[in-house]
């Protein structure tokens, strides 16, 4: 992979530089991967958003289940796929809702 770059300008000068500064760039690097700015670099608050909505959903689906059917419906096998199953047919309904409102609009 490296040979197809071989021949672009700043391949060339990469090159060049030096093995201590190579190293120093590098340390720099590392330093700041290690702090939190970047951990929220990665993670926006957006992408958070959505994982603490995803997971009130199906903290939601699993307190209406236990309420409508009983307390020992958390200790069956196939109890998992249900909450699953449920959750994405709430969020399969929700994807047709807007999809209506945005051919309505």
């Amino acid at each position: 992979m490296i040979n197809r770059f071989k021949n672009l300008k700043i391949v060339k000068k990469l090159q060049q530089v030096s093995p201590k500064l190579k190293w120093l760039m590098f340390s720099q690097v590392q330093d700041y991967k290690i702090n939190s700015e970047y951990i929220n670099m990665i993670c926006s608050d957006a992408s958070k958003a959505v994982n603490s909505d995803n997971d009130r959903l199906e903290a939601m689906v699993r307190e209406t289940l236990v309420k409508e059917f009983s307390p020992s419906v958390e200790k069956m096998k196939s109890y998992e796929f249900l909450v699953d199953a449920v959750v994405h047919n709430i969020k399969k309904k929700q994807l047709q809702a807007t999809d209506n409102q945005d051919k309505i609009a």
